[in-house]
Formats: structure tokens, C-alpha cells, sequence
């Protein structure tokens, strides 16, 4: 007893003087990371191949040669992003009007403080103080206070129904007087960061008393002449800070930052509604109405692969279900993790291969039918007979045998939107790391700017676009009934291929050679 009454004495001191040892110890206290697999997605470790035709094809020689690259490990989903899995999305932008509207209406401050998380708090910018919540201040408190989400309620409460009315077709837009939300206010702003515009430089920033460090007289017309100020803050952007010092000998260590990093900051505003229309759009002379009425929101399609989504809103959808998980992970103490995208081009591909060198097809090839002569996809086999392969429009995203990384429908079903602008020279000029090449389109750049890679093939298609290796395009401002997508997100680690040696708390190597 005395000799563990005596080790609870030294403990705690031993543990005090370790934390001053005068050694490079690093910061002590850091938790440890062990890494997860996102739900319903699987884990790609690092790796080289061969991008690119396997076989020499000589029409497309200049847009498909191979060449090596290597991708960076990360996660895919398994299967395409479904109806149902696009519809939270949709259900949350439209929760999130409606809690908008509801504590905006409502008559007692007590009910409305309901639908807001009025005990956050936030610093006033100008005096660094906690702002206070204001029940008679709505307008305010919104643009400070976040949504309560464990708040519920009924769309059809007696006392909320007027608070939404505005929400829903108004009453000559009706069919048979059907009361049913008006899918063209569902509007999702969102925000993201252009790190690319962020990494370029730009000129020095003024210091406010119009003298640089190099203590020379310049003007300040080229702020107002060469920055056209924010739009809605009227500042000027755009300029480098000006970090760097002198010392005696007049040496610099240039250190440059951003004066305003509002610039980099990007925000957003799009309906996310997928165009059900695209059904009878994408095909003349032909009888799509029961897809353009059933498809997105009967249950019978809800384990189908969403279609009708634009490149724009499939980004957005990305952005919204990376802030879905960071902010349940900060909620439970946990760090947040790499954001949810698009895949690139190369690493599309790379998955599709299914860690097989020179396969055709993610199931390997160079065959499309199995030994039992069952085809392997959902395409259009035998010039058109499209029921052939069990499927007749989309199947099911689990349909067909997953390939050698467990992803199904890697080629066929619906066509994949890439993050990668599309250039039939971008294997020639890219980078090898990594490869990629993208272009943020303005709305008045002709339609070749607007480009982006799509992969896989669809239920449309025959199969030659079903090759892991096969490049097309569709702009990003259009949506079709045989394209869709799914996400990726980047590893946080070294990417080896036993997932179970990532992360922890070795400090030693994470490569033993042998």
C-alpha cells in the first residue's frame, strides 16, 4: 500500500518535469489519429499504372496515350450516389427553408428561440465581446446563430402551415389542387475555397502610410485601378500582404500573405433539384413519361443511381455532405477529415481498374460476357437489345460483381461525372503526380470551356465506352438520364495497402524493409 501511495506522489511529478526536458519532443499531448473508412465507401491505397489505352487505338491516339501515373490513396464510394441518398440532400435543404420560415413567423420569441442554437456565442468583431442573444432581433440573430437540427416538426401543424405556405405551387400552378412543395426554391448556398487563385501572387499591398519596406514613395491608384473591389464589401483584393522584413544589411525573407482572404472564399447559391425531365429531353422519339414521373422520388427507384444532376450540382452535393460529417465529427470532439469531391480523371481510373494492370474492364477483360455467357455490365449489347444484361434503363447501384477494390458498376449503369476539365491533350501536358487538369468555366467561356470528363459508360452506351480506359465529356451545365456520380475523398496518411498499419501512435517508420 505504501509503495503505491508513493508512486501517486512521483507520478504526476515525473509527468510535470517531462513536459520541460529541454529536448525536441514535439507538442506533447496530441491525441492519436486512427483513421476511418467512411460509411459506404472503400479504401484505394497509393499506387502507380498505366493511364491510358491498353491497346494502341489509332483514332484517339492523341487524346488516349498511356502513360504513367501515380494517384495518392483514398476512399470511393462503392456505388453510384442513389435517389435516396441524393434525396437527404433535398430533404435538408428543404428542412432548412422551412426552419428559416418557421423562426422567422413565429409569434412568441420562446417558440422561434426553439429553432436556432441560441447558446452558441460569438465574438462582436469590433469590441471582442460575446454577442448576447437578442429574442426582438431575428434578422441579426440568423446571420449569427446556426439552425437547431434536434428541433422537429410537423410540415402539416396548424400552426406552421401558414408559415410555409410560400413554400409550396402556389394555387393556379396546382394539379388537381395537389399541395406539394414548389421544387424550384430549394435553393443550397454553400461556400468554397479556390486554393488555386490563393497559391498564385499578386502585387504588395500598400502599407497605410504609402511608403514599401524598401521605405520608397508609391501611389495608391493601383488599388482602386487594378482590384475592382468586392462586390459587396466595396474593398479592394486581390493584393499581397507584404509579410517580409529588413534586416541591417538589407536583406528581405519575403515572407507574402493575402491582404483579403474574402477573395478566396467562394460562395454559391443553386436549386438542387435534379431535372426529371432529362427523360424525355435526352430522347426524341421515344416514350420516357412514366421515368420523368416515377424515377426520382418513388420508392421503387431509391436504391437506383440519381441521374438528371448537373456537374455544378453534384459539386455542391459533395461540399454539403462533407459539412453533413465534419460537423457531427466536431460535435463529437473528433477531428475533421478531408473533404468529400469528385474524382479526378486518374483516380477514376485507377479505381476502375480494380488494382489489375491491363484490364479492359473493371472485371478484367478483354471479354464483356462471363464463361456463362452472361454479359458484366449494363450497357447496349447486340445493337440495342438492352434488356440482354438484365437491365432495361438503370439498375440497382449493388447490381453485377464488384470489382478487384469491391466498387460496383464501375462501367455501365450511368456514366460518372470527373472533376477534371476535358482536353483531348491533357495526357500530354499534365503531371504524373497526381495527375489533373482543371478549369473553373465562367457562364460567358464558349461551350469547349465548359467540358468535363465522364467515365464509365452508361445503360445507352455500347461498349466500347465501358473501358476503364475510354474518355468522353458532357458540359457541366447540362444534366442527362444517364449520368451521375459518386465521391471520393483523399486519405490522411500514408496510403499503404494494409489499411490497418495507417495511423496510430508509432513514431518509428512506417516502412520496415525486409
Amino acid at each position: 500500500m505504501k509503495k503505491l501511495l508513493l508512486i501517486c506522489l512521483i507520478g504526476p511529478f515525473l509527468i510535470g518535469c517531462s513536459q520541460r526536458s529541454g529536448h525536441l519532443t514535439g507538442v506533447m499531448g496530441r491525441r492519436v489519429y486512427h483513421p476511418e473508412i467512411p460509411l459506404g465507401m472503400v479504401y484505394i491505397p497509393s499506387g502507380s499504372y498505366n493511364m491510358g489505352e491498353n491497346d494502341q487505338d489509332v483514332p484517339f491516339l492523341h487524346q488516349t496515350r498511356a502513360k504513367t501515373v501515380s494517384v495518392q490513396a483514398f476512399y470511393m464510394d462503392q456505388t453510384e450516389i442513389t435517389n435516396n441518398e441524393y434525396r437527404q440532400f433535398v430533404y435538408w435543404v428543404q428542412d432548412s427553408m422551412a426552419r428559416e420560415r418557421i423562426y422567422a413567423g413565429a409569434a412568441e420569441d420562446d417558440d422561434a428561440e426553439r429553432y436556432i442554437n441560441y447558446e452558441d456565442m460569438y465574438f462582436d468583431e469590433g469590441s471582442l465581446e460575446f454577442v448576447e442573444y437578442d429574442p426582438s432581433d431575428r434578422a441579426l440573430n440568423r446571420t449569427l446563430f446556426s439552425l437547431n437540427w434536434d428541433r422537429k416538426f410537423d410540415y402539416n401543424d396548424p400552426e406552421i402551415v401558414p408559415l410555409l405556405a410560400d413554400m409550396y405551387y402556389p394555387q393556379p400552378e396546382r394539379f388537381y389542387n395537389r399541395r406539394e412543395i414548389d421544387t424550384r426554391k430549394l435553393i443550397y448556398k454553400y461556400y468554397w475555397i479556390d486554393l488555386r487563385e490563393a497559391a498564385r501572387r499578386g502585387r504588395i499591398e500598400i502599407v497605410p502610410n504609402g511608403y514599401d519596406n524598401q521605405r520608397n514613395k508609391v501611389s495608391d491608384e493601383h488599388r482602386e485601378l487594378n482590384t475592382p473591389p468586392h462586390p459587396f464589401t466595396e474593398e479592394p483584393q486581390g493584393q499581397d500582404l507584404d509579410m517580409g522584413y529588413f534586416n541591417k544589411k538589407g536583406q528581405n525573407n519575403a515572407i507574402r500573405g493575402h491582404a483579403n482572404r474574402q477573395r478566396f472564399v467562394i460562395d454559391e447559391e443553386i436549386n438542387v433539384y435534379p431535372d426529371t425531365l432529362c427523360w424525355v429531353r435526352d430522347f426524341t422519339y421515344s416514350f420516357h413519361d412514366p421515368m420523368t414521373n416515377m424515377y426520382f422520388w418513388h420508392p421503387a427507384y431509391d436504391n437506383y443511381p440519381v441521374v438528371g444532376v448537373t456537374w455544378v450540382q453534384a459539386k455542391a452535393f459533395s461540399v454539403w455532405r462533407t459539412q453533413l460529417l465534419n460537423n457531427w465529427l466536431l460535435a463529437m470532439g473528433d477531428l475533421f477529415v478531408n473533404d468529400f469531391r469528385l474524382p479526378t480523371e486518374a483516380e477514376w481510373e485507377r479505381a476502375a481498374r480494380g488494382d489489375l494492370a491491363n484490364s479492359a474492364y473493371p472485371w478484367g477483360g478483354p471479354y464483356i460476357r462471363n464463361e456463362s455467357g452472361c454479359f458484366l455490365g449494363n450497357f447496349k449489347p447486340m445493337r440495342g437489345r438492352y434488356f440482354e444484361d438484365g437491365g432495361f434503363h438503370t439498375v440497382k447501384a449493388y447490381s453485377y460483381n464488384p470489382n478487384g477494390w469491391g466498387l460496383y458498376c464501375m462501367s455501365g449503369n450511368v456514366a460518372e461525372w470527373c472533376e477534371t476539365a476535358y482536353d483531348e491533350s491533357m495526357y500530354e501536358f499534365s503531371h504524373d503526380l497526381n495527375t489533373e487538369y482543371r478549369y473553373d468555366a465562367m457562364d460567358w467561356d464558349p461551350p469547349s470551356m465548359k467540358r468535363k470528363v465522364i467515365r464509365g459508360g452508361s445503360w445507352k452506351d455500347i461498349g466500347y465506352y465501358l473501358q476503364t480506359s475510354t474518355r468522353t465529356y458532357e458540359y457541366q451545365d447540362t444534366a442527362k438520364s444517364y449520368i451521375g456520380f459518386r465521391n471520393v475523398a483523399t486519405h490522411l496518411g500514408r496510403g499503404g495497402r494494409d489499411f490497418s498499419k495507417e495511423g496510430g501512435e508509432e513514431i518509428r517508420s512506417d516502412i520496415q524493409l525486409r
